[in-house]
């Protein structure tokens, strides 16, 4: 494989990891203003939780929260490692282009 293949290789893999970062963090800021609307319903309103195709009553409003915080917990650490993996190949991709540039 060329440097020229690769390097068209690596830029689709920095495509695939930014699109991977943006639906992460997309789904991240959802789940934040979930576990906001969840904390601001008043305690006499019932709430309920969508598992597979039926929607359920959910009776210990304390457990759904922590549920949700630990699934935003994990979404992060998802996140984080993300970010990490998108900065490792934009770094690749610039020492790729750079070593191009200087043999043109």
């Amino acid at each position: 494989m060329s440097e020229l293949e690769r390097l068209q290789v690596v830029v689709g893999e920095v495509q695939a990891a930014r699109q991977q970062v943006a639906t992460v963090r997309n789904q991240v800021a959802e789940l934040e203003g979930t576990i906001a609307a969840v904390e601001a319903q008043p305690e006499g309103l019932a709430l309920h939780r969508h598992l597979g195709g039926v929607l359920i009553e959910v009776g210990d409003r304390a457990t759904l929260i922590e549920d949700l915080k630990a699934s935003h917990a994990r979404l992060q650490e998802h996140l984080q490692r993300l970010t990490e993996h998108e900065a490792r190949l934009i770094e690749a991709y610039e020492t790729m282009r750079k070593d191009l540039e200087g043999s043109a």
